[in-house]
C-alpha cells in the first residue's frame, strides 16, 4: 500500500540480495537465494537453506539491525533457547547503503504457523515463560547497552488511539466484531506512568511470528531481534496472553516465575494493542497467517 507505514523505502529483490551477498561474502556466492518474506522493517532471504540474511527497508531499520549485530553475541549464551547470531556483516556500498546481516537459520516452525493441541500449547508457553525469565535477567548494559523505550510501547495516549482506529477499521471490513468491547478492555488495563526502575533486557516484539516451535510442541528459538532494548518486563510478558490460549498462562507462569498484578495487567494491555496492530497488518498485506494470529490474539486477551 502505497503510503502505509510498513512501505518500503529501499526495495530489496531476489537479484540485489544475491549480488550483495556474493560481493562481500564469496563463499556464498554460489548459493542460491530466495526470498523468506519481509516485515515493517526488513526483507529476509534464504541463502543455501542454511543462512537467513535480513536487509533493511526502512531508514528506521539501521539503527534496529546495527543493535542486533551488537547485542546478539552476547545474549545467544545467556537464554535457554536458540537466538539468531550474526556470522556475517554486510556493509554499506554503492548499490546498497545500508548495513545489513547474515544468520545460521534456526530450526523450527513459526508459532503463527503451527498447528498445535492443548498439551502442546502448554509446553510451548512454559519453554517461552523461561526463556524470557533468563532474558530478563541479563543487565542492560549488555553489549554495549541498550537504549531505553523510545516509541513508548506501554504509553495509553499514544498506543490507545492507534489500537482504536485499527480495531474499528477491521469491524467495518467484517473480519471483527467486538470493537467496542475491547476498546473497553483497553481502558481497563491501560498502564500508568512508565517505571522505569523496573527496566531491563526486553526482546520487545515477541510475539507468534517470532517464536518456533517444533512439532512437539517445544519451543525452538526465537528471531526478530531487531526492538531489544531496555525497557518493562511488561512488554515482553504480553506474550502470555497474546501467542497463547488461556488455559496456557499457568504454564507460561511456571516457566517465568511470579507476576505481580500490576505487571500482568500492562501485559494484557500490551497484547490487546499489538494483536490490533497484526491482525490490521495481515489484513492490509493480505496475510492470512497474521491476521488469524492477531485475531487470536484480540481473543485470548478478552479471558
Amino acid at each position: 500500500m502505497t503510503g502505509a507505514p510498513w512501505a518500503a523505502e529501499v526495495a530489496v529483490d531476489e537479484e540485489l540480495a544475491a549480488r550483495l551477498i556474493g560481493e562481500q561474502f564469496p563463499s556464498l556466492a554460489a548459493l542460491p537465494v530466495c526470498k523468506l518474506g519481509e516485515g515493517w522493517d526488513n526483507a529476509a532471504f534464504l541463502v543455501g537453506a542454511r543462512y537467513v540474511f535480513r536487509f533493511p527497508r526502512r531508514a528506521v531499520a539501521v539503527t534496529l539491525i546495527e543493535t542486533e549485530m551488537r547485542v546478539l553475541p552476547e545474549i545467544v549464551r545467556r537464554v535457554p533457547l536458540r537466538v539468531p547470531e550474526p556470522h556475517f556483516r554486510g556493509v554499506p556500498s554503492d548499490k546498497f547503503g545500508w548495513p545489513f546481516c547474515g544468520y545460521e537459520r534456526l530450526g523450527g516452525t513459526p508459532l503463527s504457523g503451527a498447528h498445535l493441541d492443548d498439551p502442546a500449547y502448554r509446553k510451548a508457553a512454559r519453554d517461552v515463560g523461561a526463556f524470557l525469565r533468563a532474558l530478563h535477567a541479563i543487565d542492560a548494559w549488555v553489549g554495549g547497552g541498550l537504549d531505553g523505550d523510545r516509541i513508548g510501547r506501554l504509553d495509553h495516549t499514544r498506543c490507545a488511539p492507534k489500537a482504536v482506529q485499527r480495531l474499528h477499521e477491521l469491524q467495518a471490513a467484517g473480519v471483527l466484531r467486538e470493537a467496542v468491547a475491547l476498546e473497553a478492555l483497553l481502558e481497563r488495563f491501560a498502564p500508568a506512568q512508565p517505571r522505569s526502575e523496573r527496566w531491563t533486557t526486553v526482546h520487545g516484539d515477541l510475539y507468534t511470528r517470532h517464536v518456533l516451535v517444533d512439532d512437539a510442541g517445544r519451543a525452538t528459538g526465537v528471531i526478530d531481534w531487531g526492538d531489544v532494548h531496555c525497557g518493562d518486563p511488561a512488554v515482553d510478558i504480553a506474550v502470555a496472553f497474546e501467542s497463547f490460549p488461556p488455559a496456557s498462562r499457568d504454564a507460561f507462569l511456571a516457566g517465568y516465575g511470579a507476576v505481580d498484578e500490576t505487571t500482568w495487567d500492562w501485559a494484557r494491555y500490551r497484547a490487546l494493542y499489538h494483536s490490533a496492530l497484526v491482525a490490521h497488518y495481515g489484513f492490509c498485506i493480505g496475510d492470512a497467517e497474521l491476521l488469524n494470529a492477531g485475531l487470536a490474539g484480540l481473543s485470548f486477551c478478552r479471558v
